[in-house]
């Protein structure tokens, strides 16, 4: 059974920065050719994909309203998946969450979902 337990959420001024850090268990990362990523749902927004990766072979997917501050990466040998945001603005303000898939990465129904982690950016 996969579980994904993310961390590194909290309270930030805007022009700061947070990296999320996401736990995943029940597949390893160098064996399984899973994609791990994650999502973002905003107070009042839907939720929307931020980035993806596959592990194995360190492909990557970021949405294009990033604006090149976000950067996903992994520590294979820990499996666990980071999330690092720079320049945090208050749009930022969400709750993130890690998702994980068999196949592909951002796609509607991701097979498994973290509880998520809150992080507030201040103006």
């Amino acid at each position: 059974e996969v579980h994904l337990v993310e961390s590194g959420g909290g309270f930030v001024q805007a022009g700061g920065s947070l990296r999320l850090s996401c736990v995943a268990s029940g597949f390893t990362f160098t064996t399984d050719d899973y994609a791990i990523g994650w999502f973002r749902q905003a107070p009042g927004k839907e939720r929307e994909a931020v980035s993806c990766l596959i592990p194995a072979d360190s492909s990557t997917y970021y949405a294009d309203s990033l604006e090149g501050r976000f950067t996903i990466s992994s520590d294979n040998a820990k499996n666990t998946v980071y999330l690092q945001i720079d320049n945090l603005k208050p749009q930022d303000t969400a709750v993130y969450y890690c998702v994980a898939d068999p196949s592909v990465c951002p796609h509607d129904d991701m097979n498994w979902w973290g509880k998520g982690t809150l992080v507030t950016v201040t103006s």
